[in-house]
């Protein structure tokens, strides 16, 4: 009885270790994350905020190929944080019970997890600490998994051309570009200045992506605003805090099925790739020819200023 004691109220890592299964998982913990929030039942919770502390473990999927110390390859901690955030500033809810499921519904959205173990739990409500603590798995969830995957955000994709980028009146297209509702992400393509030349593909198309990204930098130095962003984990991070992005697309082109999905083309035609990827709303091409088919739509403007 001690011991099942001491497991009911121990972190919800030991508690994950003792009911896990033979399937071998890793996992991840949020330990002792305070915040401040108005949140309860009764009307002396009404108007005032107290703090509210979550323990939270997710289960997933070991990753079998290396990991190269790559951030796209994991379920990022910023995804837990991100799910408290996001629940805590949808509305204002009565009951742990239900803030908890909803925190454990929207981490186990992502690919990588399995089960969660989530414990909230309030700090001033009296001289001890009072909480839930709930397991979900993926399974729990059933068709909503599907539902709660259609919320990721569906960007703007902007190409600039290099007429684009140096347009005067960029940081004032910028400044409407901010205070529209819809993300956007920025893609550029080669500087206009001659790339090095190389006797192999694949050693050019290195060559030709970091050229795009030395471009993106060139964009990012007009404006402080345009964040040069190479992960698809810090994409949707920037995109859900109203951060506007340069694309460096060497990473997720080089990681996309060794390069073979990729297109070969100029660079308005990688954008379109990349709007596919990113299940953007629209790609908009700025002061550069119009590319072929897309599965997203597709428009153009001739200069900023007819951009928006």
């Amino acid at each position: 009885m001690t011991n099942e004691i001491h497991l009911a109220f121990s972190h919800p890592s030991e508690r994950s270790l003792v009911t896990a299964s033979d399937e071998p998982r890793d996992r991840i913990s949020l330990r002792n994350h305070i915040v401040e929030v108005e949140i309860g039942a009764f009307q002396a919770e009404r108007g005032t905020t107290q703090r509210i502390c979550f323990n939270i473990v997710v289960e997933v999927t070991p990753f079998t190929g290396p990991l190269d110390d790559d951030v796209d390859r994991i379920l990022s901690y910023d995804r837990v944080t991100e799910a408290i955030a996001y629940e805590l500033a949808a509305e204002r809810v009565n009951l742990l019970e239900t803030l908890a499921e909803r925190v454990a519904e929207r981490i186990l959205t992502e690919p990588q997890a399995m089960r969660t173990f989530v414990r909230i739990e309030k700090l001033d409500r009296g001289p001890g600490a009072l909480g839930v603590e709930i397991v979900r798995t993926r399974r729990d969830l059933g068709p909503r998994l599907h539902e709660a995957a259609q919320e990721r955000p569906h960007p703007r994709v902007i190409y600039l051309s290099n007429e684009a980028i140096a347009e005067a009146t960029l940081t004032d297209w910028i400044d409407r570009l901010q205070s529209s509702d819809v993300p956007a992400i920025l893609c550029v393509g080669p500087p206009d200045t001659a790339l090095p030349h190389a006797g192999h593909k694949l050693a050019q198309r290195r060559i030709d992506l970091l050229g795009i990204e030395q471009n993106a930098w060139v964009l990012a130095g007009r404006d402080p605003r345009c964040k040069v962003v190479a992960t698809r984990t810090e994409l949707d991070w920037a995109m859900k805090n109203g951060q506007i992005c340069v694309w460096a697309p060497s990473k997720m082109v080089l990681d996309a099925a060794h390069g073979a999905s990729t297109p070969r083309g100029g660079a308005v035609a990688l954008a379109l790739w990349f709007s596919d990827q990113m299940t953007a709303r629209e790609l908009l091409v700025v002061g550069a020819p119009l590319p072929g088919s897309a599965q997203v739509p597709v428009r153009s403007a001739a200069n900023l200023d007819s951009a928006i």
